[in-house]
Formats: structure tokens, C-alpha cells, sequence
């Protein structure tokens, strides 16, 4: 299955005819039975061949009942010259603190004719300036003569750059590509062959961290915190394509990941998958088709020998890498999930994925950066040599290191537990998970009505809630939003369900405090005790309701953008074990003259607590600790409150990093967010819509028009805030400051930051949500549907995916604007219309 096929037919076809390709297909050796219960690929049988083990099942995926038999990939034809260009080779290595780089190039050389081929063969590397216009910076060819029948490795001189533009991982910088085109032309035939690739310069470096003991990354010199996901594969009927590659890896990149792990029971992805993790950068973890469940450690125990063809196995890894190796945004390769190859396999493969010297991990003061010995083989006559090799998921950095089961947990978590000392005791986790229930709309649309019941919540004697999901979650894999003698029902946390859409729109408030706190607790012990983590699992290849942040059908859910939050580059946070505020700045750049702007609204819509911190300075790569959120502990606070947070730039007012909290008090609930429903917030949203050719990009501006109330005796941390806060809480202070008759240093930060979102109104359509209350507008999002489909057929599916949102699912205090963007295809003749949903603004109101 994992292999390329390459099959002359030049003799076979009619070049002035028609002609027929017939393939016959066979299931794999193994299929296997599915055992009542299920089991983590059935009966294990599907190991013993070289093929996807997820097709006989998993706890988070139906068995495929074919096992996909048949034609799976791309089929092709290709016409050539008398010489074939074979699997090219691209290393970059570097010199001079990365300001001089050297391109390295082997290719093998195939001449099929009767007699001796003189070539000239030719190397063009270049780049994009501008849309459509390239600038080369390399030319090169050479001469040489390839005996008849014979098939030729031919290495390039080495190609010098200065000052290149590097290639960087998501939220490092930019994902800088250069195109390289290699041709070969035969004297009396002309162009032979050709071959094109995207190549990025970038040096990726890994070992084990001392302090932590987990794996640690560096790519181009600098330390990444790695924060990724899980990837099964796009789709499980194989039903592959760059259009729904390019959605996945985009959604992705939108939450503010940089790795994905191809998962060992899945596949080795398509070209496509590879080249848009170039483009959005996301690092790959690829590992080979070993799992611990069927390959040695599962119940019962499985083929403790793998796959019965070892051959087979290694023909299929080395054409693996050489179909992937020239992708910058591969990272490293791994032998298997929880489980190492055969003795045999592993040993081999260690072999041929051995590092080339210059890219092994040595003491930073031991050798200078980018140091290759002219003595050294050239790196591009390595199978790879550029990426590690680890032999399992569990081993050498991860999890514990040894093998033993250590990665996980898998079900939902109290959030708070996410940042406590004994939560996860190892650097790095490969696996770490939670639930991922998708909105109402989705369950309509892939289920019938009998799925539509929500679970029924049993009161144990222990004061704990199972929930008992009717049969058709249950075969779609549902995780409970209960643990119970561990975790109190989170959705229950909210009151009672009453029907399948309060039901999903609860489990969505749930998403997001849940993947944001998993990221936040992780972030909060960057290198201090923590090199990295995985989410299991970012998406279902079927319409499975476990592990997901957005559904089959591509809709997001609210985790993704609690995701999005938490893994931004720089990113304010409550620590929810500690209640101290902490500022993350994983980049390599300090941040001086910021602020944090601490507010807290309650249900009234009145801000009981303000403070802001001021003159910070962060250093990079760095978790400060900035100061205790005293809210909880002060005189008569509220049961339910909401807290704002926002890191600001002092110069230029600029917000680098915003973030809502929804919060109850220590014992507490969100039960009072009932009532609060009732609530009409009024909003004023401004669109601007541009279209080329079915694209849409929609410019959205959303701003809670009620006003202000503010506690008159709030608590400072110091007294230069309590002067700026005793002009905001003058009525005239605003208004006066606009007439000139105040001084602009005396608004507060809030009101100048304010300022900065408001903008004109020029070319844009503004419409309004009336209501009459005052408030925090509360869980608003947005959603794209097909307007000729609105309020025809109870339960049709009227939405337009994918849709891809800057934010969503997001909250406003009184007078705050948002800006989101939104982005959509459409069929021909579909005419779109957006809609926004809110907690607590007047129901669902249509904007465009």
C-alpha cells in the first residue's frame, strides 16, 4: 500500500488508439473479524500485513467494512526522453549564524536507451519577489554521459546563498520557499525529464532537554515549545484531495499549532498533505505503520513480529522518505505508535535514517552553528540525514522515555488540574485528550432522529453524574462529559439540558474552558517543566464524536478557538490552579513597555475590579508571573463573574493579546448564566464584503453598544492607577477628553484602547441588534448559511462549509468592538448569508 509504482508501458499502448487500463484488486491478506466489544484494531489480524490498521477500528473509529480495497492514491501517466530523473535530494546546511547557506543536490539518473545518453543537466533555484513574478537566484548545469541501460547517482556542486530566506515553523516567522527545478536534456532529443520542488532552508536540531527531561526541538538555531495535534487522516474512505488537505492544514496554522503527528496506524500522507504543511508551517511528526494495539502489545497480545513481511515493510519506508524527505516541514521520523519496529526493522531503519554529522545535536560551545567538515560525505547522498529517527512514540524524550504507557489522559478534566504539579510528570506528552462534541446542526446532518436524544444524566449515590448516551453516540464513539468519583458533569455545570441544541451549545462552553486550559497548564511550565505536548486528537477521519476540533463536515468547534487562544505566540493567562495572572512569550524577541489590563464584570453589567499593571518588560521564550487576580478574595464577590484580560503595548495603545474568562467562584457553578439569557445586549455590527470569482472575505466589526457601569471603590495596585480610574469614573470624563477639555493622558487604558478599535464606517454596511439590557455579550459566534435553504425543512443542513474564521465563539464587555474576518467558498448561484448567534443577544440574528 505505502509504495510507488512505476510501470513502462511504451511497448503496450497504441499511441493512434484507444486504450484500456484494467487493475485488479485484492483485500488486504489479513482483513480480520471485529471482535462484540470493538477493540483497538479488532482482532489485530490487519498487523500482519503492510497496510492502514485503523480500518479494522479503534476506540474512536468504526472499522471500514472493506478494509478499502482498491486503488487508493493518484494514477498517472508521464512521458519521458530516454533518461528519467529519480527521487532528486535537497539538504540545505548553513554557515555564519544562518547568513550563508549551501544547497546540496543528488539525484539518480536513468537512461533506458540502447546506447550511451550525452546529458546536460541543469539546476534553476528561485524565488517569488511579487505575486507571479520570480527572481533566480541560481543557475547551474552540467555536463555528463550515462552509459546505455544503466541508471547513474550524480551529486551537484553545492550551491551558495547569502543572507537566505529561512523557512520558520508557525509563529516563529515566515514560511519562507524557494522553488527548485532540476532538468536533464539529451543531445538529439532535447528536454528529457524534469522535476520541481518547494524547498525551504531551515536546520532542524532535537534532543533530550536536561531540565525536563522531555524531547526538545530547535529549529534554525532557536528553541520551539511545541504545541500540536494528532492526525489520523482526512478522510477514512481514502477519499483524499489538496482542496480538503489544505482546509485541514489551515485550520491548523489557525489555531496557532506547529506540529502534526501522522499517527502510526494511519498513512504516510500524499505529497499535497506535506506541501501545505510547508506553506502554513506546521513541523511534521511522520511515524511508520507500527502500533502498540496490533503489533506486539495489545489484548489479546498481537504480532509481537509486526507485519510478516519485513522486506516489504522496509521497501515501503524507504520510498516513503525519499517521496517526503525534500519537505521542510518534516521534523522527524518515528518507528511506531506506543511500539517499536521488529528488531530487524528497527535496526534497519536506524541505519538508513542515521544523521549526516552535521546535523547531530552537539554542546552549542563545542562546535560553531553550521560547521560542515569539506571532508564529510555531502548530506544529499543520505537516504534523509537531516531528521531524527526515534524508535517509538514513547520512547527517547517521550512521555517516560522507556516505553511504558505514560502518555494520556484521555477523558475531561477539572480545568483547574491542567496546571497542578501532579497532573503529567513527563517533558513531553504524545497524547493527551479530552472530548469533542460537535454543534446541533452537525448531529442532524450525519444522524437520524434517533440520534438527536441527548444523554441522560444518572445521579449516583456518590453525588457524581454518569451519562448514558443513546446507541447511536455510543457507535460513534461519544466521550462523557462526566467522570465520575473525578469530574463533576461539566455541561451540568450549566443546569440541566433540555434539548439536543442546548445540549451542544452548553458542550461548546465546555470545549473551550477545557482545550484552553489543557494548553494554558502546559504554557504555564514551559521549559521549567515541559518541552512540549500533542493533543489527541485535532479531527475524526468520519463523523465520530471523540477527540476533535472540528467535525467531519469542517465545522470548528468552540475548543479550536480556545485552542486558538492559549497557543497564541504571546498570550496573557489566569493560571486557574493559582489564580496569578501569567504572560507566555514564546518568541525570541523581549517585550518591554507593555501592560496588563485586569477587569472583572458581573452579571449586572456593572466592573466591580480593574487594575492595571504597568511598565512590564518580558524576556523571550520566557512564563512571567505577573500578580494575583484578587477578585475571589475580596469584600462580597459574585458567584459567576467574567474577567477580561488584555496585554497591551504602552506606546501605541495596540492590544498583543486578549483573553475572556468565564469564572465561579472556589465550590461553585455557572447555573446563574441561565438567567442571563434572558438578557437582550445590544450590538452594532459593521460589514465589508469582498468577492472574487466564489471566494468571499467579510470584514466583521462587532461592538457591545451598552454602556458602562463601573463600582465606585474599586481596588488599585497602585496609585497611578487609581488616578487614571478616578477620571474614567467621572461621568464627563470621556466626553470632555473628546472636547479637549481634559488631557489625553488622563482616559484610562480602557477607553484609549477602546479608541483604537473604532474606526470609520466608510464602504462598510453597519446593522444593529436592538436590546435594552446591560451587560457582557456573551458567547457570540458566527456561522455561513446557504439563504435559499433558511426555514424550509426542519433539520436540513443550510450551513456553507469550510468557513474560516479569525475568531469565533468570543465575548464583549460594555462599549468593547471586535474585528473578525471571515473567509468562504461558494457554489455557483449560492447566495450566502451570515448569521450571528449569541448567549444573550435577541437569539440568532442574520447580518449579511
Amino acid at each position: 500500500m505505502f509504495r510507488r509504482h512505476s510501470l513502462d508501458v511504451t511497448d503496450i499502448i497504441h499511441p493512434d488508439g484507444h486504450n484500456l487500463l484494467a487493475v485488479l484488486v485484492h483485500p488486504p491478506n489479513h482483513p480480520g473479524t471485529i471482535p462484540p466489544k470493538g477493540g483497538q484494531g479488532g482482532d489485530h489480524e490487519i498487523g500482519k500485513d503492510v497496510t492502514t490498521q485503523y480500518v479494522e477500528g479503534w476506540d474512536w473509529m468504526a472499522p471500514i467494512r472493506d478494509r478499502n480495497t482498491g486503488i487508493w492514491d493518484e494514477v498517472s501517466i508521464s512521458v519521458t526522453g530516454p533518461v528519467k530523473i529519480i527521487d532528486p535530494h535537497l539538504v540545505s546546511s548553513f554557515s555564519d549564524d544562518y547568513k550563508r547557506a549551501y544547497l546540496h543536490t543528488t539525484v539518480e539518473l536513468e537512461n533506458r536507451s540502447l546506447s550511451t545518453a550525452e546529458c546536460s543537466l541543469s539546476i534553476q533555484v528561485t524565488t517569488e519577489v511579487e505575486d507571479s513574478i520570480c527572481l533566480v537566484e541560481h543557475l547551474q548545469t552540467q555536463n555528463l554521459s550515462i552509459p546505455s541501460k544503466s541508471r547513474v547517482q550524480y551529486t551537484f556542486p553545492e550551491l551558495f546563498f547569502s543572507k537566505p530566506n529561512l523557512w520558520w515553523p508557525n509563529g516563529m516567522g515566515k514560511q519562507s520557499l524557494y522553488n527548485v527545478v532540476i532538468v536533464i536534456d539529451v543531445i538529439g532529443f532535447g528536454e528529457s525529464d524534469s522535476w520541481s520542488h518547494q524547498f525551504g532552508f531551515r536546520k532542524i536540531e532535537s534532543y533530550i532537554d536536561d531540565a525536563t527531561g522531555g524531547r526538545l526541538f530547535k529549529v534554525n538555531g532557536e528553541q520551539i515549545f511545541i504545541r500540536g495535534g494528532n492526525w489520523i487522516l482526512s478522510d477514512g474512505l481514502l477519499r483524499l484531495s489538496k482542496k480538503r488537505y489544505n482546509t485541514d492544514i489551515k485550520f491548523h496554522a489557525d489555531m496557532n499549532f506547529n506540529m502534526i503527528r501522522c499517527w502510526g496506524g494511519g498513512l504516510g500522507e500524499r505529497p499535497e498533505f506535506y506541501q501545505c504543511c510547508d506553506y502554513y508551517g506546521l513541523l511534521v511528526w511522520q511515524e511508520f505503520w507500527i502500533t502498540g494495539d496490533v503489533d506486539g502489545r495489545g489484548v489479546p497480545v498481537s504480532n509481537p513480529k509486526g507485519p510478516q513481511d519485513h522486506d516489504l515493510f522496509l521497501f515501503c519506508a524507504r520510498d516513503t522518505v525519499k517521496l517526503l524527505r525534500n519537505h521542510p516541514s518534516l521534523a522527524l521520523w518515528v518507528g511506531g505508535n506506543e511500539q517499536i519496529p521488529p528488531d530487524d526493522i528497527n535496526a534497519a531503519l536506524k541505519i538508513d535514517l542515521r544523521l549526516h554529522p552535521y546535523f547531530e545535536h552537539v554542546d552549542e560551545n563545542s562546535k560553531p552553528i553550521g560547521e560542515l567538515s569539506a571532508m564529510s560525505r555531502d548530506p544529499s547522498k543520505y537516504l534523509d540525514g537531516t531528521r531524527i529517527y526515534i524508535q517509538g512514540s514513547l520512547w527517547e524524550g517521550f512521555a517516560d522515555g522507556k516505553g511504558n504507557f505514560t502518555d494520556g489522559p484521555y477523558e475531561i478534566q477539572n480545568p483547574e488540574n491542567f496546571f497542578k504539579d501532579d497532573f503529567y510528570k513527563y517533558g513531553f506528552n504524545p497524547e493527551v485528550g479530552s472530548v469533542g462534541m460537535p454543534v446541533a446542526s452537525t448531529i442532524r446532518a450525519t444522524m437520524p432522529v434517533e440520534g438527536w436524544q441527548i444523554p441522560l444524566f444518572k445521579k449516583l449515590p456518590n453525588g457524581y453524574v454518569e451519562e448514558i448516551p443513546n446507541p447511536i453516540w455510543e457507535y460513534h464513539k461519544y466521550i462523557p462529559y462526566s467522570k465520575p468519583e473525578k469530574v463533576h458533569d461539566q455541561i451540568q455545570l450549566y443546569g440541566d439540558a433540555k434539548d439536543l441544541d442546548d445540549f451542544c451549545l452548553k458542550a461548546q462552553l465546555v470545549n473551550y474552558i477545557q482545550y484552553r486550559a489543557l494548553l494554558e497548564g502546559w504554557t504555564s511550565r514551559m521549559w521549567s517543566k515541559y518541552t512540549g505536548l500533542l493533543i489527541w486528537k485535532t479531527q475524526n477521519p468520519w463523523t465520530g464524536l471523540r477527540g476533535q476540533f472540528y467535525d467531519h463536515l469542517l465545522d470548528q468547534t468552540a475548543g479550536f478557538y480556545g485552542c486558538r487562544c492559549a497557543a497564541e505566540p504571546i498570550h496573557v493567562q489566569l493560571n486557574l490552579a493559582t489564580y496569578f495572572i501569567e504572560v507566555v512569550n514564546t518568541t525570541s524577541e523581549e517585550l518591554s513597555n507593555v501592560a496588563i489590563e485586569v477587569s472583572v464584570w458581573d452579571l449586572e453589567g456593572t466592573c466591580p475590579y480593574y487594575i492595571v499593571h504597568e511598565n512590564l518588560s518580558l524576556l523571550p521564550k520566557k512564563v512571567e508571573t505577573i500578580a494575583e487576580m484578587k477578585y475571589p478574595n475580596s469584600e462580597n464577590p459574585k458567584p459567576v463573574y467574567f474577567l477580561l484580560l488584555k496585554l497591551c503595548n504602552m506606546s501605541d495603545y495596540r492590544i498583543i493579546s486578549r483573553n475572556f474568562y468565564w469564572l465561579h467562584l472556589s465550590g461553585g457553578d455557572y447555573k446563574l448564566l441561565e438567567p442571563y439569557r434572558k438578557k437582550n445586549i445590544p450590538l452594532m455590527i459593521t460589514s465589508k464584503v469582498s468577492v472574487q470569482g466564489s471566494t468571499y472575505n467579510i470584514q466583521m466589526q462587532v461592538k457591545n453598544t451598552s454602556k458602562r457601569q463601573y463600582r465606585k471603590h474599586l481596588p488599585f495596585e497602585h496609585s497611578s492607577s487609581a488616578r487614571l480610574m478616578d477620571r474614567l469614573y467621572g461621568s464627563d470624563s470621556v466626553e470632555a477628553a473628546h472636547n479637549g477639555t481634559g488631557k489625553e493622558h488622563e482616559l484610562s487604558w480602557f477607553t484609549r484602547i477602546h479608541k483604537c478599535f473604532v474606526g470609520k464606517n466608510d464602504g462598510f454596511k453597519v446593522s444593529e441588534i436592538k436590546g435594552y439590557d446591560v451587560g457582557v455579550a456573551f458567547f457570540l459566534h458566527f456561522s455561513v448559511h446557504d439563504a435559499s435553504k433558511m426555514g424550509f425543512k426542519e433539520g436540513e443542513d443550510t450551513r456553507i462549509l469550510p468557513v474560516h474564521y479569525s475568531d469565533n465563539y468570543f465575548s464583549l464587555v460594555p462599549e468593547e468592538a471586535f474585528s473578525v474576518n471571515i473567509s468562504f467558498e461558494v457554489p455557483s448561484g449560492v447566495n450566502p448569508r451570515v448569521t450571528l448567534h449569541g448567549w444573550n443577544c435577541n437569539a440568532e440574528q442574520n447580518i449579511l
